[in-house]
């Protein structure tokens, strides 16, 4: 279980030349992701989502609150959570001078996984993410869809418990697309606990058990997607998520 309790995230900013100024970027979030479970997390750009991640995935320290995986938290247990932890950031850039096979096959050394079980697992992501196409491929000469699914593959080598996944599938096409979400709903029928983060409203009726949809910092509403739909006497969360806010104006 990945236990959120609370957590703030407070950044300084220059207001003008002389002038400085506090501001939240994530305030007071409390939720639970359980095991067998997807939690989308929800919301435009500028939300809050991703600082929200790297606080979970241990890259910033919150303001406030407190995260928990298990019991285990990061000022204790910092290399055992990292070690269970798969983290995608949209925009993390990877070795392009190495093939696919060579990048999965160093992040197996990195997490100190058997020689030989690196190379069914290897072999198992290939084949699930559909890249045995491009395996032994230089990263630098694949497209946007084949970079994204060896992104994912990095994160996958050492069998994580815990996902932490941040726009999976920005920039990709349909196919690939699907490719990934179905990947994500057979890692939570394996009783993996997800985190993930998107702007695609669609996407999350597709695949999450529960959202948290955020907005300007804050929890505005959580629930399952058909409840959240009935509640607001809508028919998908993109208009929901409008109701909620009060309409598409107020994100100018």
């Amino acid at each position: 279980m990945i236990r959120v309790e609370h957590i703030t995230k407070k950044f300084v900013r220059n207001k003008n030349k002389s002038e400085k100024e506090e501001f939240y970027a994530d305030k007071d979030i409390t939720f639970e992701a359980n095991s067998g479970e997807i939690i989308g997390i929800l919301g435009p750009n500028g939300a809050g989502k991703t600082t929200l991640l790297r606080m979970i995935a241990g890259i910033l320290e919150p303001t406030a609150g407190k995260i928990t995986f298990d019991g285990m938290n990061y000022k204790n247990n910092e290399i055992e959570i990292k070690q269970r932890i798969a983290y995608l950031s949209g925009n993390t850039k990877i070795y392009d001078t190495l093939s696919t096979y060579e990048l999965l096959k160093m992040c197996c050394d990195l997490y100190g996984v058997d020689k030989e079980k690196s190379e069914d697992r290897i072999k198992e992501i290939t084949k699930v993410l559909g890249m045995e196409s491009f395996l032994y491929n230089k990263i630098a000469n694949l497209s946007t869809g084949q970079t994204q699914k060896v992104n994912l593959a990095r994160c996958l080598v050492h069998d994580p418990q815990y996902y932490i996944l941040d726009e999976a599938t920005t920039g990709l096409d349909i196919i690939s697309s699907q490719i990934i979400l179905n990947f994500i709903k057979e890692e939570r029928d394996r009783g993996k606990s997800i985190l993930y983060s998107t702007h695609y409203m669609e996407e999350a009726e597709n695949i999450c058990n529960k959202v948290i949809m955020i907005h300007k910092g804050k929890v505005v509403k959580t629930g399952s997607p058909d409840g959240i739909k009935k509640d607001t006497n809508t028919t998908n969360l993109r208009d929901a998520f409008f109701t909620i806010i009060g309409g598409a104006s107020n994100e100018e």
